[in-house]
């Protein structure tokens, strides 16, 4: 085991937010559907990503003697089922608009089933493939902040999303930047293995380029309003251009970041900005009022 982290000690603490669908557009990035649909592919593959993430470190659970970090996994592993099902709950309304999301969903919780939880193994091996999942999480995680922090900053999309949805992408993401640290540093508890750590960083960055480019081409092609569109590519650039989406070179600049043998998730992001916003985003407040 390696050392466990002290700095930015904070309560996490699951947040029961409720949102409501009747009234969103389907182009909810107005006049952006390539934007709204790389912002539905994650709707549609976080649910499945973070049903793994609960998992791996739930089975972590009992390994971890340090009372702060099993409060922190606690609290990350109650923050992230809400926000699968928060996410679950749009599943319908896509589907309702023409944009079906089942074969999606269907091979990822085929993979994360079937491979990611490996049901069956014992022993050295069971222990072993523990590690690799808690590594893969530890990546994904830092993925999942870096987009929190990015759309926490992202000022051009105040005035471009719709408001309901623009809460529940902030609200997501200032908890992402919340709980950075807790799946990393139960690998490192764990498992620690800076090998492990590298070969699931890079394995991480390769899956969720694969992912979003699969996922957003599939709710495209299948986006009602498609042959009344620009060419997709046209749309990309203008998006990114706006700051409606992050660039390409935003992701892979943080594959070094992440490689760095000091690196700590801690070293990035804002947190008391992540802060800030929980504080006054109206479905957090709406839920701490009950």
């Amino acid at each position: 085991m390696t050392q466990v982290y002290d700095s930015e000690a904070i309560t996490i603490t699951p947040r029961d937010v409720q949102f409501r669908w009747d009234d969103l557009p389907l182009h909810y990035i107005e006049g952006e559907p390539i934007a709204t649909h790389i912002t539905n592919v994650m709707h549609v593959t976080l649910p499945e990503g973070e049903r793994a993430m609960v998992q791996a470190l739930s089975d972590a659970l009992p390994l971890v003697k340090d009372e702060r970090l099993r409060d922190e996994m606690i609290g990350f592993i109650g923050q992230e089922e809400i926000h699968s099902t928060s996410h679950e709950d749009l599943h319908e309304y896509l589907d309702k608009h023409g944009l079906d999301v089942g074969p999606i969903v269907g091979r990822l919780s085929w993979l994360v089933d079937h491979v990611f939880n490996r049901p069956g193994l014992k022993g050295r091996a069971k222990h072993a493939w523990l590690c690799e999942r808690l590594a893969l999480s530890a990546a994904l995680e830092h993925y999942t902040a870096v987009m929190g922090q990015w759309v926490l900053d992202a000022e051009a999309l105040d005035d471009a999303v719709d408001p309901m949805m623009l809460d529940l992408i902030r609200w997501h993401g200032a908890e992402e930047v919340e709980h950075r640290n807790v799946a990393f540093d139960a690998y490192m508890y764990v498992d620690g293995s800076y090998f492990r750590r590298a070969r699931t960083g890079v394995m991480a960055s390769v899956l969720l380029v694969v992912i979003f480019a699969w996922g957003t081409a599939h709710l495209y092609r299948n986006d009602p309003t498609r042959k009344r569109q620009k060419f997709w590519g046209r749309q990309l650039i203008s998006a990114v251009r706006k700051g409606l989406v992050p660039s390409g070179a935003h992701f892979v600049t943080e594959v070094p970041v992440y490689l760095r043998k000091d690196f700590h998730p801690s070293q990035m992001g804002s947190l008391d900005k992540a802060l800030r916003y929980l504080a006054q985003s109206p479905a957090a407040q709406a839920a701490t009022a009950h």
